[in-house]
This record gives structure tokens, C-alpha cells and sequence, in this order.
């Protein structure tokens, strides 16, 4: 079986962020994103992609874009809907869909995991997490993090299961 696992970081009022950037930092969470997808394809929109200084190591980035004519200077596989993206995961792989917020629509009704970061305030945003529908998800692990010197909100890890 493929596991499709979206990961997000997303506020209080479902904000992930502005104009192509996050509007937070949090080093714990940024750690956690890479534990978790290090070693496995990270499927994202062009917007996500574009927004990255730099290729995000030891990942095969596969990016969707209606641009059929699409170039980017990262390696990178170019893919036209979110359908030729997760035919590249093959049965038995992990796949993380990492954004942006249409793509994370898109990928509710498929994905069999979610991994929130529920980020403890609200925020000013263009793009926003779709809301998680209780009757197909069961939340299974909860981890509250705590506001400190290095994090300027407190947050929550959230793993859902697909019912």
C-alpha cells in the first residue's frame, strides 16, 4: 500500500501562510518536518518549490504545476496534476505532500495520514489548511510544545488516521 502522509503547519484560523512565506518560526517544527520526510519523495505545488532557497536534501521533490512548460533549476520531477504525481509513489512507499494550500484540498479525500503542527495563535494569510473533516479522521497523537526562548507560540503535533 502507498501511504500518502500530508504534512502542514497551520494556525489556529487554518493560516500556513503569506505571500510564499511562513508567517512564523519554529526550529522544533522545522527538525520534525525534516526527520519525517528525509529519505522519501515530498510532493508540493510550484508556489512550494519556488519558495525553497535551495533543493531540500536527502528528498525527491516531484512539483505540480498546469505550466507545461515549466523549468526550475532544482532537480526535480515536473508533474501536471496531483494524480501523475502519486502514480511516481510506488506500492509500499511513503509519500509527504507538503503543500501549498491547494494542494493540501486536493489531497484530503487521498491521503492516508495527516501530520499538523497546530500553531497556538492566528494570523494574516493568503493561503489556508482545508478544515479536517472529524468523521474521516481520528486524531491518534497529540504532543503540546510549549511557547520558550526559541519558539515564539506554543503548538501541538497532531497525527490523524483516515478512518
Amino acid at each position: 500500500m502507498k501511504r500518502l502522509i500530508i504534512i502542514a503547519a497551520a494556525a489556529e484560523n487554518n493560516a500556513l501562510g503569506k505571500d510564499n512565506d511562513l508567517v512564523w518560526h519554529l526550529p522544533d517544527d522545522f527538525k520534525r518536518f525534516k526527520t519525517i520526510t528525509s529519505g522519501h519523495k515530498i510532493i508540493m505545488g510550484r508556489k512550494t518549490l519556488e519558495s525553497f532557497p535551495k533543493p531540500l536534501p536527502d528528498r525527491e521533490h516531484i512539483a505540480i504545476t498546469r505550466d507545461k512548460d515549466y523549468q526550475t533549476k532544482f532537480p526535480c520531477t515536473i508533474v501536471h496534476s496531483l494524480e501523475e504525481a502519486i502514480d511516481l509513489v510506488h506500492e509500499g512507499e511513503t509519500a509527504f505532500i507538503i503543500g501549498g494550500g491547494e494542494i493540501y484540498k486536493q489531497s484530503m479525500t487521498i491521503a492516508t495520514d495527516i501530520e499538523l503542527t497546530r500553531v497556538h495563535a492566528t494570523f494574516e494569510a493568503d493561503a489556508f489548511f482545508p478544515v479536517i473533516d472529524e468523521k474521516e479522521w481520528e486524531l491518534v497523537n497529540e504532543e503540546h510544545h510549549p511557547k520558550d526562548d526559541r519558539h515564539q507560540y506554543s503548538f501541538t503535533y497532531l497525527t490523524y488516521k483516515r478512518k
